[in-house]
């Protein structure tokens, strides 16, 4: 194992601790510093994580306190998953849910927390002015999901990675073997450097309350120590923030998935697989849960796959039933009302009329048009209730006919396991709401720590809430990290 340090980056190395630290210097780039600036050229904050959150809260950092040095470390690319979401199209916010008590009701995990200020400092809104005023063209879809006009999750990618270099005057390209990523730096702004395959494996404070890292990029073998001002902590659910986080005196919750399809026992499924229902109501029961849980029963779209159901009805039950269902071992039972906008009676009489309307046509060929179903499903309904599909309609009884009302009503369906939704990835679980402050995002027990994002205990369901957490954690953290750094250059030239 070799101790690298990277000159081309920092100007001054000390040696404290026992092993090398290294210090950004502004006067890697400039000849003289006045009295103001001599106090920012050593405040330095790391964000580690450079998905939504990271890079939103960096960009808020510099945008309120230039001078101060931003360093972004991710170990995979910045912002895949912003690129992969909605199907590649991201779903960057939701417009339809403006009110923050409304906005909170979406969060299983944080929706307590975030009736308070949380959203009022920064609001989908906000996001969509903030993308809007740097050339993200926004559209508002009927069901409130908020997407680039240009359908490609590339044009707020592009905007991110744009706003975090726009402010160069000039710039400097630094050659590097550690450092790959260009660096840009003007006379309005210092360093916004993005690592990118190097990972922070731990953290611990130094007498002077500033933070010591260590930095690894083990495909060659390297180990760096940096010392910064300020840490973010955005790192999503990747283990290494919780590490980071515990070793900083947080606690975490265990994280377990959210956000995922059910894997139903049923092989007639497959036929349907595609069939997509606009509307049903969609309840939950498992072994383990006695009480009544209002939000275990959600309506909305619902589709079949080839392993079971998906859509947001599903996804929006396995969010809010995330610990249950692990708790459970994604076992439980599944009940489908698809007809929830009428009442059993109602679908009797409908039933019956239809008998004595169609009495000579086959049941598999004439289904009620009020119940909006498709024909395979209709044969599937057929089936489960025993009925022959070439009986005619007046040959059946009106008992048989309730049996279809009420399985219509109330549909069961066996959960056996969860599947995957391949444009989210969430987990419910973290360091707990209770540690950090929402109005700075800073932690309780750290001075000068900060968290945004899924690293926290927070989950939002389906339709561009996850973003907006992160969204809102990051434009919080961001400008409480730059209003603390311009507080100190003030108290300096003081």
């Amino acid at each position: 194992m070799s101790f690298t340090l990277v000159r081309s980056i920092h100007s001054s190395i000390s040696r404290n601790h026992g092993f090398p630290i290294l210090f950004p210097r502004k006067r890697l780039f400039t000849t003289a510093a006045t009295c103001a600036s001599q106090k920012s050229s050593e405040e330095v904050l790391v964000v580690i994580g450079g998905g939504a959150a990271g890079v939103y809260g960096a960009i808020m950092a510099k945008t309120v306190a230039p001078n101060l040095d931003v360093v972004i470390i991710e170990k995979g690319k910045p912002l895949s998953k912003v690129k992969i979401s909605g199907g590649g199209r991201c779903n960057v916010t939701n417009g339809r849910c403006v009110d923050k008590m409304v906005l909170a009701e979406h969060y299983p995990r944080g929706n307590k927390e975030f009736r308070g200020s949380f959203f009022s400092m920064h609001g989908p809104m906000d996001t969509m002015s903030w993308f809007s005023d740097h050339g993200v063209n926004l559209k508002t879809e009927n069901d409130g999901r908020v997407f680039p006009v240009s359908n490609s999750s590339s044009s707020i990618i592009e905007c991110l990675m744009s706003e975090m270099k726009k402010r160069r005057a000039s710039h400097y390209r630094i050659k590097s073997p550690f450092f790959p990523d260009e660096c840009f730096r003007d006379v309005d702004s210092r360093l916004l450097i993005r690592l990118t395959g190097k990972v922070v494996t731990s953290v611990s404070t130094t007498v002077g309350g500033t933070f010591l890292l260590k930095i690894e990029k083990r495909t060659i073998d390297l180990v760096e120590y940096l010392e910064v001002d300020y840490l973010l902590i955005a790192s999503g659910s990747s283990r290494q923030g919780y590490t980071l986080a515990t070793q900083l005196g947080h606690s975490i919750i265990d994280p377990v998935p959210s956000l995922f399809t059910f894997k139903i026992d049923d092989p007639h499924l497959t036929e349907l697989s595609g069939v997509t229902f606009p509307k049903v109501k969609a309840k939950l029961k498992l072994d383990n849960i006695q009480q009544n849980k209002p939000q275990l029963s959600q309506v909305g779209p619902m589709l079949v796959t080839h392993w079971g159901f998906s859509g947001p009805v599903i996804l929006r039950l396995s969010a809010w039933g995330a610990r249950d269902l692990f708790s459970s071992c994604y076992r439980g039972i599944l009940l489908v009302d698809f007809t929830p906008d009428l009442h059993i009676e109602d679908v009797k009489t409908i039933l019956i009329q239809h008998k004595d309307h169609f009495a000579k046509q086959k049941v598999l060929n004439s289904c009620p048009s009020k119940f909006g179903l498709v024909k395979r499903f209709w044969k599937y309904i057929l089936d489960r209730e025993g009925l022959d599909v070439n009986t005619l309609w007046a040959s059946i009884s009106n008992n048989t006919l309730f049996s279809v009302a009420s399985l219509l009503k109330q549909c069961s369906f066996g959960v056996t396991g969860k599947g995957v939704f391949k444009d989210e990835f969430v987990t419910a679980g973290g360091v707990p709401l209770s540690e950090i402050s929402l109005n700075t995002m800073e932690s309780r027990k750290q001075p000068r720590l900060f968290f945004a994002g899924e690293v926290l205990n927070v989950d939002g369901v389906t339709g561009g809430f996850n973003f907006q957490n992160a969204w809102t954690g990051g434009y919080i953290a961001g400008t409480s990290i730059g209003k603390l750094a311009l507080g100190d250059i003030l108290e300096e030239v003081i």
